[in-house]
């Protein structure tokens, strides 16, 4: 029984590493008054596209920046719907899940064929810690990622929204643009800023299933991790 809950707990840090980044990523974006229902293809199209440029190049760190580059970019993307154009924030959020999902069965077709088996590479690597402990050791011998994750991104993402400059602005846009406008702020510029920083940890959180968990990329690959990360937001 206590190496279940030992393993259990081990296995909780690690399943719930990308949710959580991508659910900071939204929050990023809901805080700004802007729900990103495009998480799920940002999500997908991070995991493919950092998996790709590291089976590629060799190299599982600048598939990851590329993956968080890709998720800036579609955040962007998001906000220039959403904010410069006025569309529907649901309607642009689903149509780029929709695009982005289109466009990576499209790519890993292009870029592997028909392959019977996922491709794979090989991995991030486990940081062991206490190898020697029956119970702190599985615990703590995480990914890099994700003591990142837990330990940095999420005590930051706190700081910032609320206890920043940048935090405030960002909140005050989500729940009074019309005041943080006559107050002299740019407020879709605000919004642009927190949709490409969402849009990055949305990617890093695909990126963490196909370069660390899995050293794979299958269609499967997401299974609606997204939608889970909006319902916690």
């Amino acid at each position: 029984m206590e190496v279940f809950l030992v393993n259990l707990i081990a296995a909780t840090f690690r399943v719930s590493t990308p949710i959580v980044l991508a659910a900071i990523g939204e929050t990023y974006s809901e805080r700004a008054g802007i729900l990103n229902l495009g998480i799920e293809g940002i999500m997908y199209f991070g995991a493919f596209v950092g998996f790709l440029v590291a089976d590629k190049t060799g190299s599982l760190w600048f598939g990851l920046l590329i993956a968080i580059l890709s998720g800036i970019v579609f955040g962007v993307l998001m906000g220039f719907f959403t904010v410069t154009l006025g569309v529907n924030q649901h309607v642009s959020g689903l149509g780029i899940t929709l695009l982005l999902t289109g466009l990576t069965l499209f790519a890993f077709r292009l870029f592997y064929g028909g392959r019977s088996t996922p491709p794979s590479i090989p991995s991030f690597q486990v940081i062991k810690v206490l190898p020697d402990n029956p119970i702190l050791g599985p615990i703590l011998s995480q990914y890099w990622l994700t003591y990142v994750t837990f330990l940095v991104i999420v005590p930051l993402a706190w700081w910032i929204l609320y206890r920043t400059n940048f935090g405030l602005k960002i909140r005050s846009v989500g729940e009074n643009p019309e005041a943080v406008d006559a107050a002299g702020i740019s407020v879709p510029a605000v919004r642009y800023a927190a949709l490409a920083i969402g849009g990055g940890l949305m990617a890093a959180g695909g990126a963490f299933l196909s370069l660390f968990q899995l050293g794979a990329f299958t269609h499967g690959i997401i299974s609606g991790r997204g939608w889970v990360a909006i319902a916690i937001v």
